[in-house]
């Protein structure tokens, strides 16, 4: 396949990935009459900032977007604090069960999170965290796909490296986080985008542990949106899913270099 058939197939796809959000962004700047409109023109003939100021003001998206970030932050932090020394140790720890210790990993990457949803949704509820901060936090702190990706990264590191810091008197957990986590931040990057993305889009667990509006993140809240506070102002709905898709976004173009050079220099290399 030559080289310009290649592009226009990849042009051709991005296109079609990317239409849906180029019709949300024009359906958010567009005025009423015109989104109802019988012609199908992508852009407005002038831009109806107020469906912005409707979506941020006379609604809950703020609040949306305040649980969205502390759940998404609360998801990363607990997942790098226990998935790094978990992918050292595989790594740096000689024992007998340390390749069935990374098959049991391996093999639960093949699990998808719905199969566990349910005996975790009815843990929950035994406990009495459903609809708590916790139970949109608790249930991805473990993560196979993290442990596999930090420690694909560190077995590309030198052992010389951190045999020279046990010399210098470093303990093993102070090695994981002055010596073996500095050195991973393109890997830690990578992984930060791939968990702030999954679960800042999440719809599916939201709404099976939280039925509390106040506690809705993002994705919940354009539907509490939709239903009580937009009805049929497609205009505002698309500002608002605009305003909570443009996070996203924005933060995987600053950090887009970084994400490469974590995915390149070893992260999901066998």
């Amino acid at each position: 396949m030559s080289r310009g058939v290649s592009l226009f197939l990849l042009i051709v796809g991005a296109m079609g990935i990317l239409l849906p959000f180029i019709w949300m962004v024009s359906l958010a700047f567009k005025p009423r009459d015109e989104i109802f409109s019988a012609d199908i023109d992508l852009l407005p003939t002038r831009l109806e900032w107020n469906n912005f100021v409707v979506a941020m003001t006379q609604t809950d998206v703020p609040l949306y977007l305040m649980n969205g970030l502390v759940v998404v932050l609360g998801i990363l932090v607990f997942q790098i604090l226990f998935t790094v020394p978990c992918a050292y140790a595989l790594v740096q720890r000689r024992t007998r069960w340390r390749t069935v210790v990374f098959a049991c990993v391996l093999a639960a990457l093949l699990v998808p999170f719905h199969v566990t949803a349910i005996p975790i949704f009815l843990g929950f509820a035994e406990m009495g965290i459903l609809n708590t901060y916790w139970a949109l936090i608790l249930p991805f702190i473990p993560t196979a796909f993290g442990i596999f990706l930090f420690r694909q990264f560190f077995s590309q590191m030198p052992k010389d490296l951190f045999d020279a810091a046990r010399v210098d008197g470093m303990g093993e957990m102070e090695i994981v986080w002055r010596v073996a986590f500095p050195l991973a931040l393109p890997a830690a990057t990578a992984f930060a985008i791939f968990s702030v993305t999954a679960h800042w889009n999440d719809l599916f667990w939201p709404l099976i542990a939280i039925t509390d509006p106040e506690l809705a993140t993002p994705p919940r809240g354009i539907l509490y949106f939709r239903d009580q506070e937009s009805g049929d102002d497609v205009g505002p709905l698309m500002a608002a899913a605009l305003i909570i898709t443009a996070p996203l976004v924005l933060a995987f173009l600053l950090a887009q270099r970084k994400f490469t050079q974590g995915l390149s220099a070893g992260g999901l290399k066998g």
